[in-house]
């Protein structure tokens, strides 16, 4: 005999939510990268990184709509940046990177600089701090 739950149990729609939460604007699907929250007292809109969990007057968006949010005339868009996201290192950041690596691979040269030897300083030196150093800029 048929059992009367097992047909009806399968009919029946699932009601599980998904965990990611999705872009709030109408006819979006994507899933949502950040949090927009309004100030009306000083006229101005927050778009920040996603919330930690959905607000009732805050808008989740995806990436999309959140690149092409614009504010009503006189309002003004603050956009922060997002602490998750790694920032890219600039061409300075790289070579002071490599400097330093290279300073450190020296250990000779430093021990006969500590025994009296003596090495000549660079002229475009302005201080040192362990192996790292602060140089002029090239302009000066």
């Amino acid at each position: 005999m048929e059992s009367r739950r097992g047909p009806l149990k399968s009919a029946v729609p699932s009601n599980v939510v998904s965990p990611v939460r999705r872009c709030s604007r109408t006819a979006c699907g994507r899933p949502a990268v950040a949090t927009l929250t309004y100030v009306y007292a000083d006229s101005t809109a927050v778009l920040g990184p996603l919330a930690t969990y959905a607000e009732p007057h805050c808008y989740d968006l995806c990436a999309e709509h959140s690149e092409r949010l614009t504010a009503p005339r006189g309002w003004e868009v603050v956009r922060l940046l997002d602490g998750s996201a790694p920032a890219r290192p600039s061409g300075d950041d790289l070579e002071a990177l490599a400097n330093a690596v290279r300073e450190a691979a020296r250990p000779q040269e430093r021990a006969a600089g500590a025994g009296g030897g003596g090495r000549v300083a660079d002229p475009r030196e302005v201080a040192r701090r362990g192996h790292l150093r602060v140089l002029r800029s090239p302009d000066n």
